[in-house]
C-alpha cells in the first residue's frame, strides 16, 4: 500500500486566519498612532488606514511583544546556567517580499508600534539596499539588469553586520543606499548601537544561498522572527506601475535622479516602460528568488488588490 503524499505546503503548516479573526487577537492593545503620524510611514502610491493598522499590525505588535519577552527569558536562563552575564542580544525581525508589495511600509509601521511599547524599546530599521554592490561593480560584472537578485548583494558584508548586531557589539555599521542616485553612498553608514530590536527589510532576506565566507550561515539564521508580505503577481505589477508613474511626477523630475530620463515620458509611455522593467527584471526575480522564500517565513500577510491585508498565515512549525 502506497502511503499518501505528505502535504508540506505553507497553508498546511500554518494557522490561517481571516482579517477579522486576526484583528480579534489585538485584545486591548492601544493604538498609539494618529492619522498625521501614519501618513509619513506609508509609501508612495500605497494605501493604508488606521483601521488597517489596528486590525493587522496591532495584533502583530502584541505577538512580537510576547516573543521578545520569551527570548529575553531564554537569554537569562542561559546566563544563569553558565553562571555569567552577556550583553543583551537584539531581537531581530526579517521582512521579505516583492518590489512594490509594501514591505517597507509594513516595516516602518511595525517599527513605530514597537517603539511605543510601555518598555520604550529602541527599534532600528535597516534595509538590505545598503548591501547591494556598487553600481559600477554591477556594470563591470554584467549585473546592471539584475539589481535586487541574490548575486547583486554583498552577502558577506550583510552576514558580518548581522553577526555584530547579534553579538551585542557596541556599534554595527550598514552602508547607505541612495534611491535618488540608484547607488551606494560612498563613506556613509547607518550606525546601529545595541538597540533592543532590529528590523531587517529586503527582497531576499529569507534566501538560503550559502556563502563560503559565511561558513554555511544564512542571513535568516540571525532572525528571531520573519515576515513575508504577499500578494497576487498581477496586483503587484499594477502597484509597481502606479508607483513608477508617481515617481515620474516627483523624484524623476530631479536632474540628479538616475531615472531623470523617464520624467519626459508621456503617461502612456511611462506605464509601458514600467511594465517592461517589471516583466524583464522584477517579475523574474520574484518568481525565481523571492516567492520561493515565502515558505520559510513565520508569518505571511496576504494582501488584496486594494493593498489591504485579507488573510494572515502564522506558521505552526
Amino acid at each position: 500500500m502506497v502511503a499518501p503524499p505528505v502535504d508540506f505546503s505553507l497553508e498546511s503548516r500554518s494557522r490561517v486566519l481571516s482579517r477579522a479573526e486576526w484583528a480579534g487577537l489585538r485584545l486591548t492593545t492601544p493604538l498609539p498612532l494618529s492619522e498625521p503620524q501614519l501618513r509619513p510611514l506609508v509609501g508612495l502610491s500605497e494605501k493604508m488606514s488606521l483601521d488597517e493598522v489596528a486590525d493587522v499590525y496591532l495584533p502583530l505588535s502584541r505577538l512580537l511583544n510576547l516573543y521578545v519577552g520569551a527570548v529575553r527569558q531564554r537569554q537569562q536562563a542561559t546566563d544563569m546556567f553558565l553562571g555569567s552575564s552577556s550583553p543583551a542580544s537584539p531581537f531581530v525581525i526579517g521582512i521579505a517580499g516583492s518590489v512594490a508589495v509594501g514591505k517597507s511600509t509594513a516595516a516602518r509601521v511595525l517599527r513605530a508600534l514597537m517603539a511605543s511599547w510601555p518598555s520604550h524599546p529602541t527599534v532600528d530599521l535597516v534595509t538590505t539596499d545598503g548591501f547591494l554592490l556598487p553600481h559600477e561593480a554591477l556594470v563591470a560584472a554584467g549585473l546592471q539588469d539584475r539589481k535586487g537578485f541574490p548575486e547583486s548583494y554583498d552577502v558577506r558584508a550583510l552576514l558580518r553586520f548581522l553577526a555584530d548586531v547579534k553579538a551585542g557589539e557596541t556599534e554595527a555599521r550598514a552602508p547607505v543606499y541612495s534611491h535618488l542616485r540608484y547607488d551606494i553612498v560612498p563613506g556613509e553608514y547607518q550606525v546601529v548601537r545595541r538597540p533592543d530590536v532590529v528590523i531587517i527589510e529586503g527582497l531576499n532576506v529569507l534566501q538560503t544561498n550559502r556563502v563560503e565566507a559565511g561558513k554555511g550561515l544564512f542571513v535568516s539564521d540571525f532572525f528571531d522572527f520573519s515576515l513575508y508580505v504577499d500578494a497576487d503577481e498581477a496586483d503587484i505589477e499594477q502597484w509597481y506601475v502606479e508607483r513608477f508613474l508617481a515617481l515620474r511626477e516627483s523624484v524623476f523630475t530631479n536632474p540628479a535622479s538616475y531615472f531623470h530620463r523617464y520624467a519626459a515620458l508621456s503617461p502612456e509611455g511611462a506605464a509601458e516602460k514600467a511594465r517592461d522593467i517589471w516583466r524583464r527584471i522584477n517579475l523574474v526575480n520574484l518568481q525565481q528568488n523571492v516567492l520561493p522564500t515565502r515558505e520559510r517565513a513565520q508569518l505571511v500577510l496576504q494582501k488584496g488588490r486594494d493593498h489591504a491585508v485579507r488573510r494572515v498565515l502564522l506558521r505552526r512549525t
